[in-house]
């Protein structure tokens, strides 16, 4: 937490100008065995959950094979990791969006300022003339896409048609949170890397580096623990108040079947004044109590009581999967209809007091 010295509000960096990297060995060493054996894919489709190094990864691939156009020399030949010195001219040029061979499709500013909520076709629509030049020192003509899932249906079809005729040379690395909700086609055109959730240690130290601070700090190592393998998450909990937040759901919750109604009073009331990532930040420590009360084996999802289990601990499951279904159905309606954040608090540890009174 902010300590009151401004730390806090120091931004990570954006992945195209990240040199450190944590983790993902395996994934890293894919793309890279890859790139110098008999046939390169065209196109790689790097899935996993937000916040995991996705858009890092492929901004680092980016740079290596613009740095190293010929895959056959020794420097790619005995390379261990797509490293690149943080002072290599093309870790700078990729940082300052000023390599020609090198195009990023990803939300802008709209002509109101604000963020589109999509990538624009027109964007895509850029890829032709890009592709249509004459590539430059490298040879090669990267495209990075920051993520797939902001693709609306005619940017989805306008990547496809490239994707089913590459120019030579080309290498798409599509950056996507959801593989499985991409177009089948754009799918089945690329080589999928899938990347698995940080470990804590990694999440940690990749936090801390992002916000310049000791990753023995007791809250990055609260963070490290909460992030569910995302630097990005961890990042935000430390950035605002989202750790205090969770830290004062999760004391709460450690009181259950009892409630204080003061306390809810007071954590509603916060939840009322804050945006949407603190509600978020509310809501995924329900999910995680609920999912610590499932058997092991259930993996998180909602429970299915059986009669084996007995008539007690069926009641027990019955009340935790009604409590699941209750949480997840009303936080979704308050986000889209943006309804009253304190009722919905109340009704929510209502549920939960019930299910552990099973």
């Amino acid at each position: 937490m902010s300590d009151g010295d401004g730390e806090d509000d120091v931004a990570p960096p954006h992945p195209r100008e990240a040199t450190h990297w944590f983790g993902h060995a395996e994934a890293e060493r894919a793309l890279l065995d890859a790139y110098r054996g008999v046939r390169m894919p065209h196109a790689w489709l790097i899935g996993g959950a937000p916040g995991i190094g996705k858009a890092t990864l492929a901004y680092r691939m980016a740079r290596f094979v613009l740095a190293h156009p010929d895959p056959s020399v020794a420097a790619v030949q005995s390379a261990r990791t797509l490293a690149l010195p943080s002072d290599h001219r093309m870790v700078r040029l990729v940082a300052a969006q000023g390599h020609p061979d090198l195009l990023v499709l990803e939300r802008r500013p709209g002509d109101s300022g604000a963020l589109r909520t999509t990538i624009a076709v027109d964007d895509v629509r850029k890829l032709v003339p890009f592709f249509g030049s004459t590539a430059g020192e490298a040879g090669w003509r990267v495209v990075v896409v920051d993520a797939a899932d902001e693709l609306n249906a005619a940017g989805a079809n306008a990547l496809l048609k490239l994707l089913e005729e590459p120019p030579p040379r080309a290498l798409f690395l599509i950056v996507s949170h959801a593989p499985g909700r991409l177009l089948s086609t754009i799918r089945s055109r690329c080589r999928r890397l899938q990347l698995r959730p940080l470990a804590p240690a990694d999440v940690g130290q990749a936090a801390a580096v992002a916000l310049g601070r000791s990753p023995e700090d007791a809250d990055i190592a609260k963070a490290a623990a909460a992030a569910e393998g995302s630097v990005g998450r961890a990042v935000a909990l430390l950035g605002g108040p989202l750790l205090a937040v969770r830290e004062r759901v999760i004391e709460l919750l450690d009181r259950l079947p009892a409630i204080d109604p003061r306390a809810l009073h007071a954590l509603g009331d916060s939840l009322e004044r804050a945006d949407r990532a603190v509600l978020a930040t509310f809501v995924d420590a329900t999910r995680e109590w609920l999912s610590a009360q499932l058997p092991a084996a259930n993996g998180g999802r909602a429970p299915q009581p059986s009669a084996a289990t007995g008539a007690a601990a069926a009641r027990h499951l019955a009340g935790l999967a009604q409590a699941w279904d209750n949480v997840n159905r009303t936080a979704r309606e308050v986000e889209v209809f943006n309804l009253e954040r304190k009722p919905f608090v109340f009704k929510v540890f209502g549920w939960l007091a019930e299910a552990a009174r099973g």
